[in-house]
């Protein structure tokens, strides 16, 4: 199956986009049009389980975006993850380091992530609220944790309706289609050489702010961007602002 997804601009170099959990492409309306009026072809997708592409089988995330550069033709594409996203996109790199030109990784989570305490005890309170079919209120759980102080109210509302809709479509799909999470070592992430920027939000949960940090440190052509006005998903939060972060990032690469 290919996931469903957009394609802009004509340029000689591919950027795909990569949402995070609570989100889908839609995330990206604020980037995915400057970026391609930059002179990049850019792709936008949704992950199986988010916004249109449905849950119908196992799968592995990484191994879903392969299938869509090969569909698309990109031998080689930059990668740009917002937190989950950003996850795969590390998986990804370290699986097909040949087909990597850059990351760039907004809040990124990272495939060797140990969650905190206080992390997991959030996600128990959202597991919580799900087992006991109150969806909305585990929506505002996450739209209140994500968003950061910029966020206005049509950024919330965006993302209340791209979790929402997450939601609906994993807790429909049967419990033996849900996505298989590759194994990716820290040795195989120090291995991962292409540019890199790592952007964190001051605002952010403090367990991305620590991945965004040890990412910084381990990936060999890491930059890290402190963005002190951001929270989680920036993108959202100051999206003309976060556009000419990536665009000047991915013109030097």
């Amino acid at each position: 199956m290919t996931l469903s997804h957009d394609l802009a601009g004509q340029g000689p170099s591919t950027v795909v986009l990569l949402h995070s959990g609570v989100c889908d492409r839609r995330m990206w309306d604020g980037q995915f049009h400057a970026l391609a009026d930059a002179g990049h072809r850019v792709v936008r997708c949704d992950f199986r389980g988010f916004g249109d592409t449905p849950v119908d089988a196992p799968h592995t995330h990484a191994e879903d975006v392969r299938d869509l550069l090969d569909h698309l033709g990109a031998d080689r594409a930059a990668l740009v993850g917002s937190s989950f996203g950003g996850v795969v996109a590390l998986e990804f790199a370290a699986r097909h380091p040949g087909r990597v030109t850059a990351l760039a990784l907004l809040g990124s989570g990272s495939p060797c992530m140990e969650p905190s305490e206080e992390l997991r005890a959030w996600g128990g309170r959202e597991d919580a609220l799900l087992e006991a079919g109150d969806i909305d209120a585990a929506v505002e759980l996450n739209v209140d944790t994500w968003l950061g102080p910029e966020a206005d109210e049509t950024a919330r509302a965006l993302v209340r309706r791209m979790q929402r809709r997450a939601f609906d479509v994993q807790l429909a799909a049967p419990e033996e289609f849900g996505p298989v999470d590759p194994e990716v070592t820290r040795d195989e992430l120090a291995r991962i050489e292409v540019p890199a920027l790592v952007a964190s939000g001051v605002h952010d949960v403090p367990d991305f702010r620590a991945v965004a940090d040890d990412l910084a440190g381990l990936l060999p052509a890491a930059r890290r961007v402190d963005l002190d006005w951001a929270g989680h998903l920036p993108a959202l939060e100051r999206p003309d602002e976060t556009a000419r972060l990536l665009t000047a990032f991915l013109a030097g690469v």
